[in-house]
Parts: structure tokens; sequence; C-alpha cells
């Protein structure tokens, strides 16, 4: 990939870089929670405002039409702004979901009446999105989905159960996973749904995890009629659009999350540098500093993978299987930061939120129990593995 900037690239950059700076709310830098890399409960209203913020100033969907809210630019474009996101620690969006997985689906399978309808809401933050894709026995294996769609008229009406499904209790929109032919092979008779949360029969239930927060969900349905016009690429095509927005998400992970990578790094040596052992600062500790300094090129590296990625959509092609490589090696090298965040705290990393004592608010033990679920969500590490294995190298799948 060709790093070398245009002049209208170098203009972006600084139009990015100064806007950064005049826009960033003061209360930011304060915020301990909404510093985490999933977005909290009491983040959601300010997340919300800055990511109506980012759209109107015309800095996020850069590569999405401009007829739907986008600037129709490049992936370069986007990754110039994304880089100066990094520098300047500015705040994460909140509906994460819908900009790097819903709008690129719909742009790509939708008809002109459905982009119309939902990509720009999803630039704006006027509606939220969640995604439906895993059951009680379809987690991994996904293929092995029961949530039943059967058509009535011009209806279908859906019933079953999804769970796992991150800001389910705050969406306004589901891309939702269906069978609606049950005597197709398992991978045949699944259909892609653009749901609508609020219809009724859709029941939320929070699921309190290690954090104490209530971010995943079970999401139940009990005869949601759902209106043919809200299929997504066509009945029983639901594996291959299905496909898609995993491969966006697994591209938005192992790219878009490089960029809170880079900023949770930056968090972790400013606590070396304020925290003590042995009456000597962090950052004096030779075995510390070469394990910064590993995570450093670890995060370095991941930003460059993620540019093989975009060189990829610059020649205008989906992303592939090889998405997989970048999510795993986020995970690891996510986790493995709040591990040693969680060292440099030493006793205090036993201190969490409510304590008078407690670093920086409880925010690295927050975020080192919620970096537990990285290697679940958006597929599992296992099956990160097997992608690469069978679709990348060619390996047998035995």
């Amino acid at each position: 990939m060709d790093f070398t900037l245009t002049p209208e690239q170098e203009a972006l950059r600084a139009e990015v870089r100064a806007w950064l700076t005049a826009n960033i709310p003061d209360e930011w830098v304060n915020q301990i929670v909404g510093r985490a890399d999933v977005p909290r409960a009491e983040a959601y209203d300010f997340m919300r405002a800055w990511q109506r913020k980012l759209y109107d100033a015309g800095f996020i969907g850069l590569t999405w039409p401009k007829e739907y809210g986008g600037r129709g630019l490049t992936f370069m474009e986007e990754l110039i702004v994304q880089e100066e996101m990094a520098l300047a620690k500015a705040p994460p969006i909140l509906n994460i979901l819908g900009v790097g997985m819903a709008g690129p689906t719909i742009i790509a399978y939708g008809t002109e009446a459905q982009k119309s309808r939902y990509v720009s809401k999803i630039l704006s933050c006027e509606e939220i999105w969640c995604q439906g894709y895993s059951e009680p026995n379809a987690g991994s294996d996904l293929a092995s989905l029961q949530m039943r769609a059967v058509k009535d008229g011009e209806c279908w009406v859906i019933s079953g159960q999804k769970v796992w499904t991150s800001l389910a209790h705050v969406a306004d929109r589901m891309m939702l996973l269906a069978r609606t032919d049950p005597d197709a092979k398992r991978h045949k008779g699944i259909t892609y749904f653009l749901l609508d949360m609020h219809l009724p029969g859709v029941t939320v239930k929070p699921l309190k995890q290690l954090t104490g927060d209530a971010e995943f969900n079970e999401v139940f349905l009990d005869n949601v009629r759902v209106h043919e016009s809200e299929v997504l690429g066509g009945v029983n095509n639901g594996w291959a659009v299905g496909l898609t927005t995993l491969m966006y998400e697994r591209l938005a992970l192992g790219f878009g999350l490089q960029v809170r990578l880079r900023i949770a790094l930056d968090g972790v040596v400013d606590l070396a540098r304020r925290m003590e052992k042995d009456g000597r600062v962090i950052t004096k500790d030779r075995i510390m500093r070469q394990k910064i300094a590993q995570l450093w090129i670890e995060t370095e590296a991941l930003k460059y993978t993620g540019a093989r990625g975009i060189t990829k959509l610059l020649k205008g092609e989906m992303p592939g299987p090889e998405a997989s490589s970048g999510k795993m090696i986020w995970v690891d090298t996510h986790q493995r930061m709040q591990e040693l965040a969680m060292e440099i705290e030493g006793p205090y990393s036993q201190l969490t939120r409510g304590s008078d004592w407690a670093v920086e608010g409880g925010l690295w033990q927050y975020t080192f129990l919620r970096s537990r679920a990285n290697s679940v969500e958006g597929g599992t590490t296992e099956i990160q593995k097997n992608i690469i294995g069978e679709r990348v190298l060619g390996l047998p799948k035995d």
C-alpha cells in the first residue's frame, strides 16, 4: 500500500486535526466512564451527541455514497481520519455495530428504498443497531440457528431467541438472521431481516457480566410480524448476506479498533509513568519497558495489517476471510495490554470502582474484566483460526 498522500489528502488531515482540537469536549479528558473500549451506560448520551457532531462535520462514513449521507471518498481518507482520531484520543462513537456492519451491508445488498431509509440514520446515530446472530445452541456454529420465520401474506412471522446481543437494550434496529426454509440444507434457507426492535412481540432481557454492566442481552421474538420489504438481499440468501456482515465486522475489529488500541496503549504508558514499584517509577524497570515496547510494536503491526485490508477495499473488492487475522491479533494484543495494566498497578489492581484508593477510578480493572469477552465476541478465536486455516491457507478441514 502506498502511504504517500495527495495534496487533497494532506489538506483533509490538517482539516481533521484542527477540527478535533477545537471540538473534543473538555470533559472527555477526565471522563473515566467513557474511556472504556466499549460504551458504558453512563456515557451513551455523550457518545450519541459526539457521533452526531462527527456526522455534521462530515467525518464519519467518509466512504459511503454522498446520496446516503457519506462523502464518497476512498478508504485512504478513512485511514487518515482514524489515525487523527487516535492521535487526538477522540471519544468513540455509540453506533459501533451500525457504522461498522449494518451500513456497509445495506449499501452492498439493499434496495434503493432500504438504502434511503436506513443508511444516513446510522451515521447520524438517530437509529442504533444490534446484531441478531447467536442463539443458545447456535453461536460459533451459526448454520445451526433455529429462529423461524414463516410467510403470512406480506409479512414474515418470526419466533425464537437470540443471545449475547450487544446493545440490544438501547437498539432501534437489528441485523437478524432467521430460518425461512427448514427443509433446506443448513447453510441454505436462511434470510437476513432488518428488524424493528420496537415491534410488538420483541422482548429484551439484559445479561449482567463480570464488569457489573448489562451490555449483552437475550432477545425473544414471539410471533413478530416483519414486512417483506425488510428482507435484505433476497429470501433464503441470508447466509451470503450474513457473511458479508461478518467480514465487515472483522475488518472493523482488526482495523477500526486499532485506533482504540493505540489510545489504550498511550494510557498504559501514562499509567506506568505514574506508578511506582520498590520506590522506583515503573518505566525505570527494564522488563516493564520491554513489555510496553513489545505491545507498541504489535499495535503498529496491527495498523499495517489493517492497511492491507484497506488496500483490498481500494481495489473495489469486498473484505475477505483474511480479515479474521486482524481480529485475532487485536484480541491477543488487547488482552495482554490489559493484563500488563494490572501488573503495573500491582496491589492496587485489586481495588475497583467505589474505592477511594482505586487508580483512575477503577478504569483499568473494568477494561481488564471486559477484555475477557474479546476472544468470544465477533467470532471466537478458535473459529478465526479455522477460517484462516481453511479459507486463507487452504488447509483441510480435518
